[in-house]
This record gives C-alpha cells, structure tokens and sequence, in this order.
C-alpha cells in the first residue's frame, strides 16, 4: 500500500512539474517592446516643490488614468488626485482643436505646482492645475522649444527659429529677445557637439537669474564647422539633409555667454579670454554675479569665473582645475552662506568634495579617501552627486562609489570632514531626490534580482512608506534567471567586476557557449548590482537557446578612480583595455563550463568599437556583433574624441593605433555589422570605411543597415527586427 502511495505521489509531482513549464510563457521579442515589458518595473515620476509636497505620476496605470498626485510627506496616507481628467482633455480639445486622450509627464512644473509647461505640435500649452484647463501660448506656423517657466512663474522663455523669446503670463505679452538668429547662429539653443557631450542630450543654452528678471544664454556660430549629409530615401526626390558636426582636429562653433535684461533686452557679452568650450553657466543666489566654467581644446585645464551681471566682465577667476589626462566636467558647485562654494575636483585622483572661498581659497577637503563621488542616474559623463545640503547643521549628503564600485549608496559628511556615515542601507543602487527643505527625500532603489522600488524616507535614512513597490508577480508566468555578480581577475591581480546569467537548470560539467556584452567607455560601467531592465528580457531569450550571458568592465570602464581613467590618455578604445579584456575572455575559457571554442562578442557604440577591435586585435572569439561603432577616431567628434586622444596632430601614432579601418585586414571569426543611415552620432560613415577594408582583403560578413534610424533607435519595428536579427545571427554562427 506504501509503494502504491509513493507512485501515485510521484506521478502527482511529474504531472504538476509538466503542467507548471506548460504554463510559462515564452519570452519573444516582441513581448519585450510591449507595454506589459515595458512597464514591468516602472515607478512613478515625482518632483518636489517649493513647499516641500511633491508632485507624483504613476506611469504604471493605463495611459488614460494617469492623473497628477500630491503627496505631503508629513501625512503620506493622505495624496490627493489634483486634475479632472475628463475636463483637462475637453479643454485642451476645445482650444487645440486636436483629441488629447492622455496627459503626459511635463516638460516642467513651476515651483509651486499649480502650472504644467508642454509642448503639442510645436506650439507651447500651460496647464493650470487647480482649475484642470489648458492656456495655448503659442499658434505660429514655426516649431517653439526648450520653453522653461521663471523662478517666479509670471514668465515663459522659448526658443524659435534660433532665437530667444519670452511671454509674460501677467501680460498675455510675447517680446523678442534676440534677433540675429539664423540656421547657423544659434542663441539660447545648442549645436549639436554641445547637447550630446557637455550638457548630456538636454538643450540647455539659457538660465534664469533666480530673480527672474536676467536670463544668461549661449550664442553659437558654428558656420565653420563641417558639415554631414544624410539621404531621406522617402520622397520620389530623395531629401538631402545636413548636419553641422565638428569632427576631431576640425573648427569647433564659436561659443560665447550673453546677459540680458528681460525689462530691456540689449545683451552685454561676456569678456572671458582664451578658451574652446564654455562647460557650465550657473547664476549666483545673489543675482548679481554669474559663474561660468570654460575649457581648453586638449581638454586638460577648466577654469571658474565670476563674471559681473551689469558689465558682463570677470569679477574673479576663481580656480583652475588641471589633469594629465582631461578634466570631467561637474554639476557639483554648490553656493553656501558666508562667501563660500562646494565644488567637485579629481585632483587627488578620485572624485570628492572641497569647500572653497568664493575668491578661490581652498577651505578643506570634504570627503577622501580610495572612493569616488558618483551620480547614480542621467548619462554617465554627466556628474552630480551632491543631493542636499544643510547649512545650520554643516551638512552634506552625496551619493559615492565608497562601499562598492558595483553599487550607488546615499552617505551624509560634515563640511568639515568629519562623521561621514552611510543613510541607505539595503545593497543595490541607490538614486535619491531631496526636498527643498532637507527633512525627506524620495529614494528609487533596486539590485540585481529586485525591480525597483519607490519609497520616501526622513532625512536620517528612517522609513516613511514605500509608493511603489517591486512587481514580481508581473512576471510569474515567465522564467527569468537574473545574473550572478562576481570578480574576474586580471594577470597583474586587478579584480574586474562581472556578471554571469546561467541557465536555471546549469550542469558545471556542460560546455555552454558565451556572450560576452561590452560597451567599456571610461569610468562607463556595465556591471552593476541594480535592476537590469528589459535587457535582461532578452538575455533570457539568449539563455534559453543555450548560451550563457557574460558582462564584466575593464579596470579603466569601473568608475572607481581618475586614476584608472587616465590609463587611456592617448589610445582610447585601444591596447590597453584589451589588455584586460583578452584577460577575462581566457579567464573565462580556462572555466569547466565554458565551451573555449564558442565565444562571442557584441556591443553598441563604444561597445560596437570594441568588438571592432577584440576581432581584428585578438583572435579569441568565434563571432561578433558591433552596433554603430566608430572606427576611427578622425570621424568622431571634436569634444569626445579629443578628450583623451586630443588633437590629432599632437597625436597621429595614438590615431593609427587605435584605428580598426587600418586592423579591418586581420578579422577573425565571424561578424555582423549594424547601422542606422541617419546615425548623426557615429555616422555610418565609419562603418562604410571598415567595410570597404573587409571588401578590399575578400572578407565575407553580415551586414544589416537601417533606413532613416539613428544612434539609439527610436521606433519599435526597428528594435524587434534588430533584436531577432542578432538572435539568427547567433544561431548562425555560434
């Protein structure tokens, strides 16, 4: 009777076993560009106003049911819903003479939260908040942008046809404020080299004094930089289309600051002599002076001006920030009381804090140590740690690399050095928003197997309530296997962080082929102790077809010190990092587990070029996929391209070594190439160069070019056909 209990046990579990795998879905890839994908592991969008209540939008609701939510920290059970969306819609379809069904995250608030700024079809709309109705601020034929309200709220400044334009709210008034703009000569709006590189693909060409009567603004000549072409294949007649983009040892725009006057809108230039780039333009509380940071063209030397608000002139030179390799340009600088400023600085090789004197007196260093400062969101070359400060109290909180280079945590230090103690405490990436008033802050947490989190914390780290949390169940029908971190170690004994996704069923004593997935920019990490988002979707799908998923950063991509970076200076994306990329791949191969013979490579853009370079440099992988790689480092922009390469003439041997157009010749194994045709970023042309070397020495590849796609692909039948593409290629070739 046992052994008749026992069977029917047994059989119970197969038949539950077979009909719990029957009922896991498949990933696809069109189920990762889904909304469901897409929203598995959203939080809301939050902003904090004046007094201290933040605004919320949960994106995780249905389009339609989004609604703006106040939420008061001191009483966080009691949010309201701020707008009537049905009467929103109606306003805005009475005044726009358009359906508006949905309401987007704005381009921005006012301080006090009664006002949303957008833009519909090119023209500017405001939205009043209290009354749910809509203002048009512009009908013109022409396209308005980069509109951004005053600190006061009584003014909106916008930018068309390369002009600078502001409307009075009170007045119901638009003034022209410049009027010399043209294709060429742009004010208050970017060039392209300055909206990608320094100011992280935001246009940011103008700013408001806080007291709202004085904007500073960028004015751009770029009439001398060169030009790119791109054919539109869509009209019967192609359409030419042109783009003013500065490549290495080329003219740069001409930049220069102006002031006005919003009252009486004649400019005073400002009068800063000998620099290339102007890197950050930020107002002083007292409204009467302006700070503003310039750079050389080799990039190894930043400045820090005063200028004088009524004269335009310098009032102070305040610092200079030197570097054997380049300088990193930083958000972090910070006004105090008492004529003092917190500032950024890698002079000692890592990133921390310093106080200095508003006449450049260094005070003391703040933080020190082998750690660095480092901002835990935005695009990696953009830096801003500093989240809050408390002047009664000599506080700063920052967020830093210092328990781990993998994880981002919040830490709070006196001005003077001293108490440095760690406010997060689970292990993961932290990324947090303080109120204006230092007493909350809202914290978006997650690791590598928990989606993010949203919750709201006092100003000591203790727990208020969690708004969002992780969603898990979302993905109960799917099989996911998230990544394992590790170490892989370098010959000369450095540690490389790595991640490694195994199969749920992985037998050590099974051979699987690898992926290995790279981008490798300095101090542009890929490892991270964080959520990993819809690409692990389809490293799933990848895991599924019996590879296993390798991610590990070269010494120089860790982000854990200036001197790390600096190991590049000259001959980036080159020898020395593949030095220790071709470390870890035979780390890797010399594993049980690893197939030695069935190893890829593939990565986007930075990424894209070092699998360039690990296939014509090494001979260690099978097959390859480069995305919009730049293959050459003289058809890559002025700013970027010269920071650690500099000039080409100063440095034409660092130019040929790191040039894979000039290794094409010697590709071993397999590779696709893939390109948007409207790539203004890394244009195509790198890739028609390094192909038309493959084609001159008899070399068979793949090749798979876009139409009108650019850098990052925008549109979803783009993203599913690369996606399986790649996934075909694999199976091809690996």
């Amino acid at each position: 009777m046992q052994n008749i209990i026992t069977l029917f046990i047994s059989i119970f579990l197969i038949v539950s076993t077979l009909y719990s795998e029957k009922a896991k879905k498949e990933i696809t890839v069109d189920w990762i560009h889904s909304e469901e994908a897409q929203s598995v592991a959203s939080i809301p969008k939050h902003i904090w106003l004046k007094n201290n209540l933040a605004i919320l939008y949960d994106v995780r609701l249905p389009k339609e049911k989004r609604n703006f939510v106040l939420l008061d920290p001191a009483r966080p059970n009691e949010s309201r819903l701020l707008l009537d969306l049905d009467k929103t819609f109606m306003s805005f379809n009475e005044i726009a003479g358009d359906s508006l069904h949905s309401l987007d995250w704005p381009k921005s608030f006012d301080q006090t939260g009664e006002v949303a700024l957008y833009i519909y079809n090119g023209d500017i709309y405001l939205l009043h908040i209290n009354t749910s109705t809509f203002e048009r601020i512009t009908n013109t034929e022409q396209e308005e942008k980069s509109p951004r309200l005053s600190p006061d709220g009584k003014k909106i400044a916008f930018i068309r046809e390369n002009d600078l334009f502001l409307f009075d709210l009170i007045k119901s008034r638009e003034k022209r404020l410049t009027r010399d703009g043209s294709k060429t000569l742009l004010n208050g709006t970017l060039s392209w080299v300055y909206w990608e590189e320094i100011f992280g693909r935001q246009d940011i060409g103008y700013w408001w004094s806080d007291d709202s009567k004085a904007i500073a603004f960028l004015q751009t000549d770029e009439s001398m930089v060169t030009k790119m072409h791109y054919v539109d294949f869509k009209p019967q007649e192609p359409r030419l289309i042109t783009q003013r983009y500065p490549k290495a040892g080329t003219d740069n725009p001409n930049v220069r600051v102006g002031i006005i006057e919003v009252a009486q809108p004649r400019v005073k230039w400002a009068k800063i002599n000998s620099y290339e780039y102007i890197c950050r333009v930020k107002w002083h509380p007292d409204n009467e002076r302006l700070s503003v940071q310039t750079m050389n063209r080799s990039q190894d030397t930043l400045n820090l001006f005063f200028l004088d608000r009524k004269r335009g002139r310098v009032r102070d030179h305040v610092l200079t920030e030197t570097d054997p390799g380049w300088v990193n340009i930083t958000d972090d600088l910070y006004f105090l009381k008492g004529n003092e400023f917190l500032w950024q600085s890698e002079r000692d090789g890592f990133a921390h804090i310093y106080r200095f004197s508003n006449k450049g007196k260094l005070i003391n260093q703040v933080t020190k140590g082998d750690w660095a400062l480092r901002s835990s969101g935005g695009p990696f070359w953009l830096r801003q740690s500093i989240v809050s400060i408390n002047e009664h109290k000599k506080e700063i909180y920052f967020t830093a690399l210092k328990k781990s280079s993998i994880e981002r945590h919040l830490y709070r230090i006196q001005f003077d050095g001293e108490n440095i103690k760690r406010i997060s405490k689970e292990d993961g990436v932290h990324s947090v928003s303080f109120s204006p008033n230092g007493r909350y802050y809202f914290d978006t947490y997650s690791n590598i197997t928990q989606m993010p989190s949203l919750t709201l914390y006092t100003q000591d780290g203790s727990k208020i309530k969690t708004i969002a949390e992780p969603r898990p169940e979302l993905l109960k029908n799917f099989t996911i296997q998230t990544p394992e971190l590790f170490f892989i170690p370098t010959s000369d004994g450095f540690n490389m962080p790595a991640q490694i996704l195994r199969p749920e069923d992985f037998n050590s004593e099974k051979e699987y082929p690898v992926i290995y997935h790279i981008y490798g920019g300095p101090s542009a990490p890929t490892v991270f102790n964080r959520w990993q988002g819809t690409s692990l979707f389809f490293d799933n799908i990848l895991l599924a077809k019996g590879y296993l998923i390798v991610k590990f950063d070269h010494r120089s991509a860790t982000a854990i010190s200036k001197k790390l970076e600096n190991r590049v200076n000259l001959m980036i994306s080159g020898p020395i990092e593949m030095a220790d990329i071709v470390d870890g791949i035979k780390w890797l191969k010399s594993q049980d587990y690893v197939d030695g013979e069935r190893v890829g490579i593939w990565g986007w853009s930075g990424g894209g070029s070092f699998t360039l370079n690990a296939m014509t440099n090494t001979t260690e992988f099978k097959a390859g996929i480069s995305g919009a790689p730049v293959t050459d480092w003289h058809y890559y922009d002025t700013k970027w391209g010269e920071f650690a390469m500099k000039h080409p003439k100063d440095n034409p041997d660092g130019y040929i070594k790191t040039s894979f157009v000039k290794s094409a010749k010697n590709l071993h194994g397999r590779l696709l190439l893939i390109h948007g045709t409207y790539d203004d970023n890394v244009h195509p042309q790198n890739s028609w160069h390094f192909i038309d070397e493959l084609i001159k020495n008899n070399i068979m590849f793949d090749m798979m070019f876009y139409p009108m796609r650019k850098h990052g692909f925008s549109d979803k039948p783009a993203r599913i056909h690369r996606q399986n593409k790649m996934i075909e290629f694999w199976m091809q070739y690996l």
